[in-house]
């Protein structure tokens, strides 16, 4: 038994939505699909995913005004009938035609939460795309052996989670970019097993450079302060510990100095053709002591 759920903002998630429900009804399972529509704007997407409401076993809500993400999930879940949930950002697509069946929902009673994974596509997108793309492919997409190496290291775009689990760990009231990194601290406080499995989805929704560059300062922003409020360890992130090091040798503000007067070349290569994975580390980190200075 199976509560598929799905919040959706201005994007059309039909092809997604037909994708899962013929993969579930294949698999011989009981379950729902519910989509969340968040108040969205986009009158032609409206219409598209009206289609949904004509699907067997699928529901589509909508809420009255914008709440985010997070509070969607917290609605759908709290709407599930069933207590094995299975969350998908609006934004993927399945890798494998099998999706639905890979998780051997009969096999993993006893799991808590199983992660499959994340992929991108290939090709190369047009040049306002590619930090995006390209820090999905250098930090999201790993094979079960790299991922086992940081279990607690997960994204929500697709997880397959118990019910109590998910309301135990998912405590953050805000509606703030980066708040992952709460969900899996508390996981690995909770020491909440983590099974991994070769399952993916595609990303599909690239954000622009700009845009995307902007949300990771606000990661960073909500890391110092999930951080400063002490909701997450001091060392979860490679970014938090990267500024320890620093502490440690008094080298954070002359790292804070030197980052500062390469700030403009910097940031023209993050929104180049081929950004550097380590600058975007450099330039995220002078972020994260300003906070802290600040």
């Amino acid at each position: 038994m199976l509560s598929i759920l799905i919040p959706t903002y201005n994007y059309s998630i039909v092809e997604l939505v037909r994708n899962v429900q013929k993969q579930a009804i294949i698999a011989k399972i009981q379950f729902e699909l519910i989509v969340l529509d968040d108040c969205s704007k986009d009158q032609e997407i409206i219409n598209d995913n009206n289609l949904i409401k004509e699907l067997d076993f699928c529901t589509l809500c909508k809420n009255e005004k914008n709440l985010g993400r997070t509070a969607s999930r917290n609605y759908l879940a709290s709407k599930a009938s069933y207590n094995k949930l299975l969350f998908l950002d609006a934004d993927v697509l399945p890798k494998y035609d099998n999706f639905i069946s890979r998780f051997k929902l009969n096999e993993i009673q006893k799991s808590k939460i199983v992660f499959g994974g994340v992929c991108y596509d290939q090709e190369k997108p047009e040049r306002e795309l590619v930090l995006r793309w390209k820090y999905g492919h250098k930090r999201e997409t790993k094979s079960v052996k790299e991922r086992l190496k940081e279990p607690y290291t997960i994204v929500s775009s697709s997880l397959l989670i118990n019910k109590e689990v998910f309301f135990e760990n998912n405590t953050s009231k805000s509606n703030t970019y980066g708040l992952d990194i709460l969900f899996s601290g508390n996981l690995l406080k909770n020491n909440v097993f983590v099974k991994h499995i070769d399952n993916p989805v595609y990303h599909l929704g690239l954000e622009n450079s700009t845009s995307f560059l902007n949300k990771s300062l606000e990661a960073v922003k909500s890391t110092y302060l999930l951080e400063n409020n002490n909701q997450i360890n001091k060392d979860l992130r490679p970014l938090q510990k990267s500024y320890l090091f620093l502490k440690k040798w008094k080298a954070d503000g002359l790292f804070c100095v030197f980052i500062k007067l390469l700030n403009k070349p910097i940031k023209s290569n993050l929104l180049s053709n081929n950004p550097s994975m380590f600058l975007f580390d450099i330039y995220r980190l002078k972020y994260f002591i300003e906070l802290k200075k600040n």
